[in-house]
């Protein structure tokens, strides 16, 4: 999945514990003792009134991430200035207040169910506040989720932003208007990350230009921001019709616009020129130690970068010996290390001529695995799975990647397929892909979460290593379901998990070994079988999300270790769907609370 989900929440101003405890009096609860005389229902009160608090505040200082992640649309019309000094320490001042407030309950006296909740909140809050020596707001922007291109993907009412009623699109037009503000603020951040020497690569720079470009284009119709003109419901009338679309008209030509014409230019005579030529995290000012709270929080391990590079070697390695078994049923007799090239290069794994053909098949195998999820899974989720292309505006930059349904049914989830050229679409990797992005892979983890009666930050926690590592173990699941019985489905398979453990190897070599880009294209390219196309683009990436790429790898690898661990140690009494119902019983997990969660599960099933 390639879902950027921010690793820093915004400004908020929370009310004290002693708020909290105040809106507990009327329970008759005695909450101004010292926490070993208090009633333990009073710690779980606390608890649950803390964690909801925390994740209030989070909603509304990010509530761009709140409608993407968790569905929460309360404050779809806002756009905090999130990147601006001041609301960045008011931030980590209240992450600060909840980590002292949590620390006042008494975790001993919480049921087993509330303690996790207690060690999650605890888990974020460390992790969030190690950030905050790290000046990630002087880099505002990147190609991969940057605030403009996200606003005005909803404008296209494909997203995650309804655009369904006259109050949505009214919604939409309030936040739009304080994007130019927000841009603003993006440009003294960046002048001052100049002065700092905090700048992005080149290339992302390039990239994230070549965004912003389309969003203040030279003829105003060409906005994406004129979008919902064009999808405005049938059912509005007239009135509301007329209304809306010269509100729009307005608000890009005199707001929007000029407000983009002004960012993009600023990077692409300032910026740009001054971006640097350093591919990797550890050239920042402070780089090294920024990029370890990457992995720290991206892995949720406390891992060397040197130690998951040499597993990333080991991986590719494994994965190298596989494909050259596999080379004879594939008619293959050249050197294995070229195989995958070879299968990228092979006309009869691109069949395809238009987009609706390549849509049509995804339909079709989710169909094929709709009917073999029972053998795997006890509970799944209620929600509806979709296939869509990916919208123009992104398809560039994008990989195939997945949306949550909307809480309340009124749209699926979505499994987005970036289609360039159909000509040139891989069909190789489409069991491997739809398995990882579709179901079971995030779809299963994440609609089931959003399904849970958990409390709500748990309910809207991304946790790296979990979800991806989950994705990637799900691509595995293709054998119990019969669809790995095709060597081309298998050589798929094999290129997308040779695709993650390369990632291993190149974001750790850019980040901490002072890799430049080129090397990183040249393994990628000599490793995976990309074009150099292909590979620059994957590298950017990278360059970019420092150690996002490595939970893949790390996460699957601990769910395929548990795994063994319960076969073993439950012999007759294992059951697949049984497990992997509780992999994901208590939603995203740090890879140790999921160790501790499956070692309880192992324990009831004897």
């Amino acid at each position: 999945m390639n879902l950027l989900i921010p690793q820093r929440w915004r400004q908020a101003a929370p009310r004290t514990l002693l708020a909290v405890t105040l809106l507990l009096a009327g329970t008759g609860a005695v909450v101004a003792a010292p926490a070993a005389r208090r009633p333990a229902n009073t710690e779980a009160a606390l608890l649950a009134a803390l964690a909801t608090r925390y994740d209030d505040a989070q909603v509304r200082m990010d509530p761009v991430y709140a409608g993407t992640l968790s569905g929460d649309h309360r404050f779809d019309d806002q756009l905090p200035i999130s990147i601006a000094p001041a609301q960045r320490r008011q931030r980590f001042a209240m992450y600060r207040r909840v980590q002292r407030d949590l620390a006042t309950i008494a975790r001993q006296r919480l049921t087993a169910g509330d303690q996790l909740t207690y060690d999650l909140l605890a888990h974020e809050l460390r992790t969030r506040i190690g950030f905050e020596r790290f000046p990630d707001h002087l880099l505002p922007l990147q190609q991969m989720d940057a605030i403009p291109v996200l606003l005005a993907l909803f404008g296209g009412g494909q997203s995650d932003q309804a655009m369904n009623t006259v109050a949505d699109h009214e919604a939409y037009l309030r936040r739009i208007r304080q994007l130019p503000a927000w841009s603003a603020q993006a440009i003294v951040n960046m002048r001052e990350g100049l002065r700092q020497h905090i700048v992005p690569p080149r290339p992302v720079v390039a990239a994230v230009l070549a965004q912003l470009k389309t969003l203040g284009p030279p003829t105003l119709a060409d906005s994406p921001f004129l979008a919902p003109i064009r999808h405005l419901p049938a059912a509005f009338s007239a009135a509301d019709r007329q209304r809306l679309s010269g509100s729009y008209q307005q608000a890009v030509a005199t707001q929007i616009a000029p407000a983009m014409q002004r960012l993009a230019g600023f990077v692409e005579t300032q910026y740009l020129p001054a971006a640097r030529d350093s591919a990797g995290w550890g050239a920042l000012p402070d780089g090294p130690a920024w990029y370890r709270q990457w992995v720290q929080d991206q892995t949720t391990t406390e891992m060397a970068p040197q130690d998951i590079h040499a597993l990333g070697l080991r991986e590719v390695a494994r994965l190298h010996s596989e494909l050259a078994a596999l080379a004879p049923r594939l008619g293959y007799d050249g050197d294995p290390q070229q195989l995958l090239a070879w299968v990228a290069q092979q006309p009869r794994f691109r069949p395809f001529t238009s987009e609706a053909q390549i849509l049509d098949a995804y339909r079709a195998l989710n169909a094929r695995v709709q009917a073999r999820l029972p053998l795997l899974f006890g509970r799944q989720p209620r929600a509806a799975l979709d296939i869509q292309p990916e919208p123009a505006l992104t398809r560039a930059t994008a990989s195939d990647h997945y949306s949550l349904p909307a809480p309340d049914g009124s749209r699926p989830g979505l499994f987005w397929a970036v289609i360039n050229d159909p000509a040139d679409y891989d069909s190789s990797v489409m069991v491997a892909l739809f398995l990882h992005e579709g179901q079971p892979g995030h779809h299963f983890q994440m609609a089931l979460q959003q399904e849970m009666a958990l409390p709500q930050f748990r309910k809207r926690t991304w946790i790296n290593a979990f979800g991806e590592g989950w994705a990637l173990y799900a691509e595995t699941l293709g054998r119990e379901m019969g669809l790995y019985d095709d060597p081309v489905a298998v050589a798929g398979s094999l290129r997308l998990e040779m695709l993650r453990a390369a990632r291993l190897v190149v974001d750790t070599g850019l980040h901490a070994q002072g890799w430049t880009r080129d090397q990183a294209v040249a393994y990628w390219m000599h490793n995976v079988g990309s074009t150099e196309a292909q590979a620059r683009n994957q590298i950017h990436r990278y360059m970019a999300w420092p150690a996002q790429a490595l939970g893949y790898k790390l996460g699957a690898l601990k769910i395929q270790q548990l795994r063994e661990r319960a076969k073993t140690q439950l012999g007759e009494r294992f059951r697949l769907a049984a497990f992997h119902d509780a992999v994901l019983a208590e939603g995203a997990l740090p890879l140790s609370l999921l160790e501790q969660q499956i070692e309880r599960w192992i324990a009831s099933q004897r």
